[in-house]
């Protein structure tokens, strides 16, 4: 029996000009594409996701960390750890990050089916990956 506390989560794909925003949930492990936010080197309107994190209330956020073919660090790695910390200073929620190399192929089919921005769908993906991670951790 799961005795785990539900946990909501806001997912991250991050870029330099648009960042896709998730929201999941641990009970059914899905999310949905929320919105995405215009960026300007790497920078969002802080005050619109700030509404967001109001609004969804999430008990973590969720950032997609690309890495190399090969399993070696993508050059985004650090812009979205420096994405990460900022958040985590700004909204006092913890930050996890998961492997999101296949999130971007897997978000253009959903996208070009529902007629919505690619970047919330990666999102999407990498917030449904991170939930089936948890629902896999044992109970502890």
């Amino acid at each position: 029996m799961n005795t785990r506390a539900p946990r909501t989560a806001l997912g991250f794909d991050f870029g330099e000009k648009r960042i896709g925003v998730a929201v999941g949930q641990t009970v059914t492990c899905t999310a949905s594409p929320l919105t995405t936010l215009p960026a300007q080197h790497g920078q969002p309107d802080w005050t619109v996701l700030g509404r967001l994190i109001n609004e969804w209330q999430p008990d973590c956020l969720v950032l997609g960390m690309p890495t190399t073919a090969d399993g070696n660090p993508h050059p985004m790695a650090e812009p979205i750890e420096r994405f990460a910390r900022r958040l985590q200073g700004r909204f006092n929620k913890a930050v996890e990050f998961i492997d999101e190399r296949l999130s971007s192929y897997a978000a253009e089919e959903l996208a070009w089916r529902s007629g919505k921005g690619v970047d919330a769908h990666a999102a999407q993906q990498i917030l449904e990956t991170w939930l089936m991670e948890q629902a896999q951790r044992p109970e502890s």
